[in-house]
């Protein structure tokens, strides 16, 4: 594997060396950002091969990782995202390829529009410049993040958690070394290299060259960035979703969305973690759906209503209202109403992901329109928030902002838009 990593003297890493990358990025990001598709989707698919040919030396450098998240006491939830194994391998260079597949967002033109003097006004997609994206633990981040940049015609910097430190640089090299066999500079994807946290700090101080900060994790990073960052940031500070159960429910539907919703996945952050029952179905809903979470060990925390309703159900605090459990715990309250459910939402919620099962169309409509989350569903279950099952293709996170993007970002959300203008000798005259 040329160009094989070698652990640096983390001392020697000082804030000229993070500047350096950045002023790189943004010249490489001039680069890509002209490249032809076919160009761009080459260097993906050389990618791909880079990583499977990689391999045997990138999963050597992954047992490192994993040998210190031993040490360390991980979680085993954390250590088997951290593991690169020959089906996250495929995983990765299916991404890549598939990434390729997707039809390119730059270039392409909407909203035209011709002026009375016949100037002809349009929108062209363009790439953002340079991304810095942070995250935690999953190396596949690594790659999928690069491969969604680099076909946005973006530049783009990582700087994954100090966990998969030598997994990234291992993918780091892979990817740099099929860039050059590519034609392309391999500063177009960069990962930094020190595991010191101080190295965050300065890459979100470089404003000059870096568009747009992704950060990827946990309350508490996200909320690092944020309050660090002189650079804009793309963000969700966490997924607290509803599903409201309206007295118009099909209520066998109603059960099969809640429990989807809830027990699929309860770790992720489009899992449902607060339901909302009309009270009109709750002396029917309730205890059905009681049985259901029972039988799938989900612990319920309800209002006085539910817990009238279901005596095994735990009391809700008031801080239960607004927590993000990412477990088998659900807060359940009986609602009057919609407007109810809604100001609940409101109050409680985090703008991600918001449900209402209902058969009724006038309100299954005002909910739409009146529930301000980043995606909000009728009779479908909150686990559809994510960019691949949306027909994105893939995502690079999702994005409770909505400043430029908001809902999963896939690679239209990588770019924006400029204006452009086509004249036939036309003069501003007044």
């Amino acid at each position: 594997m040329k160009g094989e990593y070698r652990m640096p003297n983390e001392s020697n890493i000082a804030e000229s060396k993070i500047t350096e990358m950045a002023k790189a990025a943004r010249a490489a990001s001039m680069e890509i950002a002209s490249c032809s598709s076919a160009k761009k989707n080459e260097a993906l698919l050389n990618i791909a091969k880079s990583i499977e040919k990689d391999a045997p030396v990138i999963k050597t450098e992954n047992k490192k990782d994993l040998n210190k998240a031993k040490d360390a006491g991980l979680s085993a939830a954390m250590t088997d995202r951290l593991t690169i194994s020959d089906v996250t391998i495929k995983s990765m260079t299916d991404g890549l390829r598939d990434v390729a597949a997707l039809d390119d967002p730059v270039g392409s033109m909407s909203k035209t529009w011709q002026r009375p003097n016949q100037l002809q006004v349009a929108r062209m997609r363009i790439p953002l410049g340079v991304i810095g994206i942070i995250y935690e633990s999953r190396p596949n981040v690594t790659v999928d993040a690069a491969g969604l940049c680099l076909k946005a015609g973006n530049a783009v910097i990582l700087r994954g958690g100090s966990e998969a430190f030598h997994s990234n640089q291992a993918l780091a090299v892979s990817i740099r070394n099929a860039l050059k066999e590519s034609g392309l500079p391999g500063e177009i994807v960069q990962v930094v290299p020190v595991s010191d946290r101080k190295a965050v700090n300065v890459l979100l101080g470089q404003e000059e060259y870096i568009d747009l900060i992704i950060p990827r994790g946990g309350e508490g990073l996200i909320r690092f960035v944020v309050e660090n960052s002189k650079i804009p940031v793309l963000k969700h500070y966490k997924g607290v979703c509803h599903v409201f159960v309206d007295e118009d429910a099909d209520l066998e539907m109603a059960e099969k969305i809640c429990f989807n919703s809830k027990v699929h996945r309860p770790g992720v952050c489009n899992a449902m973690e607060t339901m909302l029952v009309h009270k009109a179905v709750a002396e029917d809903f309730l205890p059905v759906m009681g049985k259901s979470f029972a039988k799938a060990g989900v612990k319920l925390k309800g209002c006085k209503e539910t817990c009238r309703i279901l005596p095994d159900a735990e009391p809700a605090s008031d801080a239960d209202w607004a927590e993000e459990y990412l477990d088998l715990i659900l807060a359940v309250k009986v609602v009057d109403d919609m407007d109810q459910a809604i100001r609940h939402m409101t109050e409680f919620g985090s703008n991600h992901t918001e449900a209402i099962v209902t058969q009724n169309y006038d309100r299954s409509r005002k909910f739409l329109r009146d529930v301000d989350s980043s995606v909000v569903l009728v009779n479908a279950s909150t686990r559809f928030n994510d960019g691949g099952q949306l027909g994105l293709g893939a995502e690079i996170g999702i994005s409770t902002s909505k400043l430029h993007a908001f809902g999963p970002m896939g690679l239209e959300e990588l770019t924006t838009t400029k204006f452009v203008v086509f004249g036939e000798g036309q003069v501003r005259e007044e």
